[in-house]
């Protein structure tokens, strides 16, 4: 026998998951390998009529303490550790009585699951499994000499394995079946580790563990030479990873990532007081509205810039129906992302093969706290989520003329927009939609001469005699350091202004605000996005 094949004798099973595990048994079983087991799972194998012997027989000790204490005796980590072929090894097998154990099965306690269940302190930490990662770490180390299965999804390798190479496995496979199980037992750890960090209230722990599942391989990354993965972490949050993609291609890196900043901008506003729209490119929004319906919006966000659309993601806070699914599908676009979506919109979108629908399942909430990460060379980031809505902000006006009731209302959807617009970000908005969005420049007062002209080229296109900016209102993501971004929006058509203040030029810019006529609110909250 090949030196990096390894035989399976014997065989510990004990999962969580009963998922194949009837099927799986057998096919060892019918191997000729000895099944061990533990409490749920031997039942379940035993009452389907095939051999096992549950570890309690082998340990000489019953399960105890509720279930905490069945694996973690010399007998099983002892089977799992011992190297074959080392003399001392082997002695100490013989003269202790310990079998060799060449395969372990475990699937972990479902903490993970549980947490998006539960929020019962002492449920979550009866949810925490001990003996399954102490059998992983060990069966991993030794993974020269046996197999370690953490997956449902490799049950039928490890039976591929056994058949073509006569009840043995390979090296290769028991390395790439170890990496797994590290990578899982980590994944768990850190979902634990930042459960206990939450109820701590630690936001900024000594240690910061994260771990996600795999998804789907993307094509590529950003660019055709990057590799990509789309991973799932424990999170409890409607969106993208939680979405059913219901027709179209494989989404790529970029659709996932601008579908994310889609639909996250579109959760801030509430679907049961009014309908929603946003549409993003290159991570930015290029047209948000609101409106009666689901049509209306879209085609209040389509007006703001319909040239940054072709081709951009489209996110909504209700239903799509078919209405909105036929203007939605009358231009190129990649990606419609919904909480759900009617049978007739769906018919309707299926004659666009390329054209990805997503549904959710829910809009996320815009006050959830959670983290967000950034890699850096060397480490990474990791700060809370922006969950600073402005339905919770003191408005504060610093002008002598006070905004119009319809001033402050477009103020209040321009400022939940430029929160989504990368900084420096400037949002010119009207009657409840965007009309010019200056995003991602050095200067802010780059910024808001784009989003003026913006305005200018949308009415253009619209046939409007003047630029949509005319009579806005403007938001900014954080202070203006000088009043040149102010008046540039004056000039532009802009009425007033919301902005978090906090210059040291702040009285210059209020009193640019006064000469010029603007009314001016200060938010005192930043909403930087890089």
């Amino acid at each position: 026998m090949p030196k990096n094949l390894r035989p399976v004798s014997r065989a510990l099973l004990s999962v969580s998951d009963k998922a194949g595990l009837i099927d799986f048994a057998k096919a060892l079983n019918a191997q000729g390998i000895e099944l061990l087991s533990t409490g749920g799972t031997a039942k379940a194998i035993a009452a389907a009529g095939i051999p096992v012997r549950d570890v309690s027989e082998v340990t000489g000790f019953p399960e105890m303490m509720d279930g905490r204490v069945k694996t973690l005796h010399p007998k099983i980590h002892g089977g799992l550790l011992g190297i074959r072929g080392n003399p001392e090894h082997e002695a100490a097998m013989l003269a202790h009585g310990i079998g060799a154990i060449d395969l372990l099965v475990v699937n972990l306690y479902p903490f993970e699951d549980t947490l998006t269940r539960s929020k019962d302190y002492d449920t979550l930490i009866e949810n925490i499994d001990i003996g399954g990662p102490a059998m992983i770490r060990g069966a991993a180390k030794n993974h020269g000499d046996v197999a370690v299965v953490v997956d449902v999804e490799d049950y039928s390798l490890i039976i591929h394995e056994l058949e073509n190479n006569k009840g043995s496995t390979t090296l290769a496979t028991r390395k790439a079946l170890a990496a797994k199980a590290y990578a899982r037992t980590s994944a768990y750890d850190a979902a634990i580790s930042n459960w206990f960090a939450s109820e701590l209230h630690q936001a900024t722990p000594e240690w910061r563990g994260f771990g996600g599942k795999k998804i789907e391989v993307m094509r590529y990354g950003e660019n055709p030479h990057q590799s990509a993965a789309f991973y799932k972490t424990t999170e409890a949050r409607f969106g993208i990873a939680t979405a059913r993609q219901l027709q179209g291609k494989q989404l790529s890196y970029n659709n996932i990532n601008d579908t994310d900043a889609a639909f996250e901008c579109v959760a801030e506003f509430n679907p049961s007081t009014t309908a929603a729209a946003v549409i993003v490119k290159h991570a930015n929004p290029c047209g948000v509205a609101i409106g009666s319906s689901l049509l209306e919006a879209y085609r209040g966000a389509l007006r703001c810039d319909p040239v940054s659309a072709f081709g951009g993601i489209v996110a909504l806070n209700r239903k799509l129906d078919a209405e909105t699914a036929q203007a939605i599908v009358d231009i190129f676009t990649e990606v419609i992302i919904a909480p759900e979506a009617d049978d007739e919109a769906i018919a309707l979108i299926a004659s666009k093969k390329n054209l990805r629908l997503l549904v959710t399942g829910g809009v996320p909430d815009p006050r959830a706290a959670g983290l967000h990460l950034k890699t850096v060379a060397g480490g990474f980031l990791a700060q809370s989520r922006d969950n600073a809505v402005i339905d919770d902000m003191t408005l504060n006006i610093v002008t002598k003329r006070a905004p119009t009731e319809k001033e402050f209302a477009d103020m209040r959807f321009a400022f939940r927009v430029a929160k989504h617009v990368k900084s420096n970000a400037i949002v010119y908005a009207k009657n409840g939609a965007t009309v010019g969005i200056g995003a991602g420049q050095m200067s802010r007062i780059d910024s808001a001469r784009i989003a003026a002209w913006k305005a200018e080229d949308a009415a253009k296109l619209a046939h409007e005699p003047e630029s949509l900016a005319n009579g806005s209102v403007v938001a900014s993501d954080a202070f203006f350091p000088f009043a040149d971004g102010l008046i540039a929006a004056a000039k532009a058509g802009a009425t007033a202004i919301i902005q978090p203040g906090g210059s040291l030029r702040d009285d210059e810019v209020i009193a640019a605000a006064d000469a010029h006529g603007l009314a001016m609110v200060f938010t005192g909250t930043r909403h930087f996005r890089h």
